[in-house]
Order: C-alpha cells, then sequence, then structure tokens
C-alpha cells in the first residue's frame, strides 16, 4: 500500500499544477495546505486519516480566508491610450480655436497621455493663442475650458 505521506504529496503538487494552469490563487491555498500535511506525515508517520483531513480542511479554509481578508486589488496603470483622471486640470495652449460648433486644437507643454496636441471641444467660443484648462476627457478630445 502507498504510504500516506506520498498521497498528500502528490495531491499537492497536482493542486499546484492546476494552480499554474489556472492563475486563481485559490487552487493554491490547497496544494500548500495537502504539501504540509504530506510534510507532517513524513515527521509523525502514524497521524490518523481524520486527524489528516481534519489538518487539510483547517489549513485550506484558513490559509484562504487570511488571504482573502488581506488581498486588496489594485488598480493598474497599464490601460494604454485611457483616461485615468490625471489629465482633468491641466492647462495648455489653444493653437486652433473652438466653439459650440468647431473643433480645435489645444497644445500642452508636456505631453499628455502621449502626445502633446489633442483635438479639443468646448461648450464656448475660445480663440487660438488662449490658455484654457481640461475638465473632461470625451472619447478621444478633450473637453475645455477657458481660463478667465
Amino acid at each position: 500500500m502507498i504510504d500516506a505521506m506520498w498521497v498528500w504529496g502528490a495531491i499537492g503538487l497536482i493542486l499546484l499544477a492546476v494552480e499554474m494552469a489556472t492563475g486563481t490563487f485559490y487552487v493554491l491555498w490547497f496544494g500548500v495546505s495537502a504539501l504540509s500535511v504530506a510534510i507532517t506525515m513524513w515527521i509523525f508517520p502514524n497521524i490518523p486519516q481524520a486527524l489528516q483531513f481534519t489538518m487539510f480542511a483547517v489549513l485550506s479554509l484558513s490559509s484562504l480566508a487570511i488571504w482573502k481578508l488581506n488581498y486588496k486589488k489594485h488598480e493598474t496603470h497599464s490601460r494604454v491610450g485611457q483616461a485615468q483622471g490625471e489629465e482633468i486640470g491641466r492647462t495648455g495652449t489653444v493653437i486652433e480655436a473652438c466653439s459650440t460648433s468647431q473643433n480645435g486644437k489645444i497644445r500642452f507643454s508636456q505631453g499628455l497621455m502621449g502626445s502633446r496636441e489633442w483635438a479639443a471641444i468646448s461648450n464656448e467660443a475660445i480663440d487660438a493663442g488662449s490658455d484654457a484648462t481640461v475638465v473632461a476627457v470625451e472619447g478621444n478630445a478633450l473637453r475645455i475650458k477657458k481660463i478667465s
């Protein structure tokens, strides 16, 4: 008969392989718990089966619960080409006049989302050479407001 230590070790390795295939971090804790039970069985080989399953369940659920309580999903900043609100409030110079019926262009001294010049839309008439502030990002254009 196969020793219980090898069975728990094999279960642990299979669960870790499943975790590597899925990348969810949920199966990881079950695999680590199974390997922990295998190590415990290597140190104390005469542990009853009921205690082995109890150890596995307690280790799995407690490690999963601790991970869920401490895991915080962070906002990624790798959304290339998508506005993240950092543009709002930036000031630039209007290089093509814009109004409610005509789109214009605005230029920034430093690049904004990878470009120095952007299409601009406005609810008011803004002449070329005026300074304006970004109030919103709408598609691939910036809604601007004249600085008074």
